[in-house]
């Protein structure tokens, strides 16, 4: 099948691939990496830890603005436990649950 059938019936060229990266968040300098990181279809689960221990405020701002440029782009944010957040790119979603 050509790539034009592929797409048409919904299936994912090999072009289309969503990665998972898992990282530490220590720096609010990081945040241009990981929006460019979200933007080219990768999921990025942060382990805020070491940026709370550092600076609580800067771990505030950081998720306010992640949380602000996730809902921009039709992406999505969502605590993981304690000690971390996942980010997805636009077209995935994060389950829930039940309310």
């Amino acid at each position: 099948m050509t790539q034009e059938v592929l797409a048409k019936k919904g299936s994912r060229t090999k072009d289309d691939k969503i990665y998972l990266k898992a990282f530490p968040l220590r720096a609010l300098e990081e945040l241009p990496k990981i929006k460019d990181d979200i933007s080219n279809k990768m999921i990025i689960i942060l382990r805020v830890t070491p940026l709370a221990q550092k600076n609580v405020e800067d771990l505030k701002e950081a998720i306010e603005e992640l949380y602000d440029y996730a809902t921009s782009i039709g992406g999505d944010i969502a605590r993981l436990g304690e000690e971390r957040v996942v980010i997805t790119p636009p077209g995935v979603k994060i389950w829930r649950g039940l309310v």
